[in-house]
């Protein structure tokens, strides 16, 4: 039985269950790229990030922290604390493309995903990269409001994208 448990935890993601959130103290921030070391810690802040979205698998996660064109940054407290995370990919047509975006509860409103963003731009432009994409629910309107701060612009609607049927929208920036 547990052999079988361990299989379907690297192609399903886990349970979360419902917690009370409790802002955390205010506190700095050090940004550190991902490695596969990371896998466990991104997990367990992914599950309370979207409780009622599209979780990622333990497969999907490797995945993305072991090829070679994806790169991954994770926000951190003074004490080591995972407080976010964001993860692309990288096409070799000069595009990326953002995959997820995370912040733990208790760190949000705090400028933490917006900075994430500018990590990942930073690295990007280094690397000569001219366009970067991510979607977004419709129903999202605070993830909406970042990306288009940060430079982000609406530039198609997906109809039942989301695997509930929700709509979503392909935001689009050009770093050039």
């Amino acid at each position: 039985m547990a052999v079988l448990q361990s299989i379907r935890n690297l192609f399903s993601p886990a349970e979360s269950e419902d917690e009370m959130i409790v802002p955390a103290p205010r506190t700095g921030y050090h940004f550190k790229p991902l490695s596969i070391k990371d896998i466990d810690r991104l997990l367990r802040l992914n599950l309370r990030c979207f409780k009622q979205g599209e979780n990622y698998t333990r497969h999907t996660f490797n995945y993305l922290l072991t090829q070679p064109q994806s790169l991954g940054f994770a926000a951190e407290t003074p004490s080591g604390d995972m407080a976010g995370f964001v993860l692309l990919m990288n096409n070799p047509d000069g595009a990326a493309h953002i995959t997820t975006v995370g912040v733990a509860p208790e760190h949000r409103r705090r400028g933490v995903a917006r900075r994430l963003i500018g990590e990942l731009e930073d690295v990007l432009r280094k690397k000569d990269v001219s366009t970067v994409v991510l979607e977004v629910r419709v129903s999202n309107t605070a993830a909406q409001d970042l990306y288009a701060h940060a430079g982000y612009s609406v530039v198609k609607r997906m109809v039942r994208y989301y695997h509930n049927g929700e709509d979503g929208f392909l935001m689009m920036k050009s770093l050039a």
